[in-house]
């Protein structure tokens, strides 16, 4: 308790540095650092959120949102004779859970035309019944059903019942569709819990004859070569395109034609010229490095402050001087923010990387479990992918501080 208390107050302690000591810091970004309780806020609203609507058993019950109706319901039909005769019969239903197999409650059928009927419906799900199956008259002997809960009932009609609706075909069956409320089916939006049991399970047992860790390790070991060999060339190649004419010039149209052309575009062309393997995987990567890299190198150079070369020069520096103490320490800020979105970049197409033949990999484990709509494995995948992905943001963030520190600062 003392440590999570600690944790509180220095999230609650307002922070006294540099940034909170400047007069001015409207317009200045170096004054403006991240809010730690608005973030936490931030992370927590959107669990109480997610949880809300799947009824997660996390939440106290008052903050779901109106979920599906399950239990024991009833409703009553009434059935019209070719002679104007009528008769009344109940239909008995119960609502369960879609995962769990519950049989028709028994219910005697009654000594009238129309007799008694029972149904089982899973929870978000309808079901069309012939409730003239077993009644004496039906439609064989033109007799129909004309009402529901004493209201008139045609075909394409519906009436609301005390656990849904009861809606009538175009042929006269009745459609019987529990209340779904606002809460998502689990099959589309798994609960919180749901996706931390099958995470878990995967992380012992495996996914597809390979551990998380396995799956998880391929896919950041795949993101790190492409980006870094994105990197290796794309930073030269934006160096020389701010420093050279000629460069510009040739450079310019191909990375400018390239930069807006969507990885995902050069699936096809990358595995008709490096197959289906990891050489394939690590191109596309590299491809969706390189334009980001170059254009923040160039970016980069062309931001550099001629007043400080100027300077350099007239206290007889040389180019390669000029280079190493003024070019590149003022471009960093630059590639380094290159660097983060390219890393990004990376991550969102690591998935698409991984569609095509992949043993393992987290996007192929995305994309495998999607095709069996098993979707908590899908929340498990984009959330690590998230994860590991800020971590990475943070660790760059890091890296600037400690190897940029004039960012900012004229």
């Amino acid at each position: 308790m003392m440590v999570i208390w600690s944790g509180i107050k220095r999230l609650l302690t307002p922070k006294h540095d540099y940034s909170s000591l400047k007069t001015v810091t409207f317009g200045d970004e170096s004054a403006v650092t991240s809010n730690s309780v608005a973030s936490v806020v931030s992370v927590v609203l959107i669990f109480v959120l997610w949880g809300a609507f799947t009824g997660s058993k996390l939440l106290p019950g008052f903050l779901h949102v109106p979920g599906p109706f399950t239990g024991d319901a009833s409703f009553t039909y009434t059935i019209t004779t070719p002679d104007g005769q009528t008769d009344d019969a109940t239909v008995a239903v119960i609502v369960h859970p879609a995962t769990v197999e519950t049989a028709a409650p028994e219910i005697e059928p009654g000594d009238g035309i129309a007799k008694n009927d029972s149904t089982a419906i899973g929870a978000y799900r309808s079901q069309l019944l012939r409730v003239d199956r077993n009644d004496d008259m039906g439609r064989d002997e033109e007799t129909f059903i004309t009402a529901v809960n004493g209201e008139p009932i045609a075909p394409g009609d519906e009436v609301r019942v005390d656990f849904g609706t009861v809606a009538m075909s175009d042929k006269g069956t009745l459609n019987i569709i529990p209340a779904t409320g606002i809460q998502m089916e689990p099959i589309w939006l798994p609960a919180p819990e749901a996706v931390w049991v099958r995470m878990t399970e995967i992380a012992t047992a495996g996914y597809r004859n390979s551990t998380l860790a396995e799956h998880l390790g391929y896919s950041l070991f795949r993101v790190i070569v492409g980006f870094l060999l994105g990197a290796l060339v794309g930073i030269p190649l934006g160096y020389a395109m701010g420093l050279s004419n000629w460069f510009r010039g040739w450079f310019d149209p191909i990375v400018e034609f390239m930069r807006p052309v969507p990885p995902l575009a050069l699936i096809p062309l990358v595995i008709i010229w490096a197959g289906i393997g990891e050489v394939g995987k690590i191109i596309l990567l590299f491809l969706a490095a390189l334009w980001i890299m170059a254009i923040a190198a160039r970016s980069g150079v062309s931001g550099v402050r001629i007043s400080k070369v100027h300077a350099a020069y007239s206290l007889g520096a040389s180019k390669w001087q000029i280079m190493r103490h003024v070019i590149i320490p003022n471009s960093l800020p630059e590639i380094f923010t290159g660097a983060r979105v390219a890393m990004g970049v990376c991550w969102g197409t690591v998935v698409a990387a991984e569609l095509v033949a992949a043993e393992k990999g987290a996007g192929m484990m995305i994309m495998v479990a999607s095709k069996f709509q098993s979707t908590d494995i899908v929340l498990m995948g984009i959330i690590l992918i998230g994860i590991i992905g800020f971590s990475i943001d943070m660790l760059m963030r890091w890296a600037e501080r400690i190897l940029v520190p004039w960012k900012g600062k004229g």
